[in-house]
């Protein structure tokens, strides 16, 4: 039965209110997101924030925010629940019925509850289950990591139980992000983040393993240094950089998602075996087929009916981690880069999206993260450039100096495909941090220069 109590917080109320006048906001589980969000809501006017995490976490919690007057540690989320008036649960999705089940019958009476998983279908049921049905819900995502300013990213917004004056009150709450906000359902949530995350993280997963497992840092030998390889390397180990959990609950819990990544998978392996059986008719038709579907067929005559999204290999060279040895003889006619590279990651990926029927460009001006962003931009910079596409998959068939590290890759993609099957969060894990644990040196520089290139390239997509 949908909450029919009203809530006393006028819904037009803003940070400039007296503090009597102003929603208590409450935040349970003060992660990297749940940080994020209190410290903008404290920043911006708002004073009566109430926050916890694990209770073993409390005298922690207590001494990082002490000089934060606005915002207040309890000890436990019923604590949190029972005096807010908007509140947030900023929990793993593995673990939020779990949460719920033990605060949430301690919402206030017409409080509006939100869930900021990133995977909306066990948030949807945890709600449904656990809440009494006197309070609201109103979830959010946003759809960028915490690292990332929220200014003009998406933040999705999903009225599931609540009435247009509760709608009001969690728009004029959140404003403080800046963020852009996208209503959606919660299926039609699980749906775009499947299109616009799962397969993304599973390619750059996938490019992590492939290198850790040949042992090397690519871009220290002169490779990956240039355009698209240094868009590869630094969103890769921004990945890897984060937690594992960020990415594992997407990809296991949301069906969708793993039909993608199976198909990426499928895709990478067919692709790979047309590359060994040097079958130039059969991969040259695949993949054009894959581009006349994803971007037009106005591609293949260089045609562009957007502004693209990546900046010049001049603007990207400036993020590199390595530089090109200045007497490399291997230089190819495209461009003058070197070394040939079939770009498997990428042949893989539009081949995956032509055969799932998913149009990017769609979910791009939808709502799109930062790296799907950018990963349609390489996608679109190289397959709307038929010397560049043709470059690619000459060196697919003919140039073998890449083929080990495409094995690799093969061997990657399937394996993370695998191990999402299983739905083993610790499978998961230990793969993840394995790999982490072999790039975690070139994290601390890594982490500036790619959040450096995203900036220039977000701004400049605008």
């Amino acid at each position: 039965m949908p909450c029919t109590c009203t809530t006393m917080i006028d819904p037009a109320v803003t940070p400039d209110a007296a503090p009597e006048a102003q929603p208590t906001l409450g935040l349970i589980g003060m992660g990297a997101m749940g940080t994020m969000y209190a410290k903008a809501f404290a920043a911006e006017g708002w004073q009566k924030i109430y926050v916890c995490d694990l209770p073993s976490k409390y005298e922690a919690l207590k001494e990082a925010w002490k000089d934060t007057p606005n915002v207040h540690v309890l000890k436990d989320g019923h604590a949190v629940a029972r005096i807010s008036d908007w509140m947030m649960y900023s929990v793993e999705a593995e673990f939020v019925d779990r949460v719920v089940a033990e605060y949430g019958p301690s919402t206030k009476v017409g409080a509006i509850v939100a869930g900021q998983t990133s995977v909306k279908a066990p948030e949807r049921l945890a709600f449904e289950k656990y809440l009494p049905e006197d309070v609201h819900i109103i979830s959010c995502h946003s759809l960028h990591g915490p690292t990332v300013s929220p200014l003009g990213q998406p933040l999705v917004i999903i009225q599931h139980r609540a009435p247009p004056e509760a709608l009001k009150l969690v728009e004029n709450v959140l404003s403080v992000l800046k963020s852009r906000y996208v209503y959606m359902s919660y299926e039609e949530h699980d749906i775009v983040t499947a299109n616009t995350q799962a397969v993304t993280h599973a390619a750059f997963l996938s490019m992590g393993s492939a290198w850790a497992g040949e042992a090397t840092y690519p871009w220290e030998h002169g490779y990956y240094v240039k355009g698209i390889e240094t868009v590869k390397v630094n969103i890769m180990l921004r990945i890897y950089s984060n937690k594992w959990h960020v990415y594992a609950g997407l990809a296991i819990l949301n069906p969708s998602a793993r039909v993608q990544i199976d198909q990426y998978a499928r895709s990478v392996t067919e692709i790979f075996k047309l590359m060994l059986a040097a079958d130039d008719v059969a991969l040259r038709r695949r993949i054009y087929d894959a581009r006349d579907a994803v971007f037009g067929k106005e591609a293949a005559a260089n045609g562009h009916a957007r502004r693209p999204i990546l900046l010049s290999e001049d603007v990207l060279d400036r993020f590199s981690l390595g530089k090109r040895p200045p007497t490399d003889t291997s230089l190819t006619p495209i461009e003058g880069r070197a070394p040939a590279n079939s770009h498997l990651s990428l042949l893989a990926m539009v081949d995956c999206w032509a055969r799932l029927g998913i149009q990017p460009f769609v979910h791009l001006e939808l709502a799109a993260t930062p790296i799907f962003r950018l990963w349609i931009g390489v996608s679109e910079y190289l397959f709307r450039s038929q010397e560049r596409l043709d470059a690619a998959i000459f060196a697919a068939l003919y140039d073998v100096s890449h083929r080990s590290n495409d094995m690799e890759f093969v061997i990657a993609a399937r394996g993370w495909s695998q191990c999402i099957s299983f739905g083993s969060f610790e499978l998961y894990k230990s793969r993840f941090e394995q790999t982490a644990q072999f790039f975690k040196p070139r994290f601390e520089d890594a982490t500036k220069v790619g959040s450096a290139m995203i900036q220039v390239i977000m701004e400049s997509s605008d």
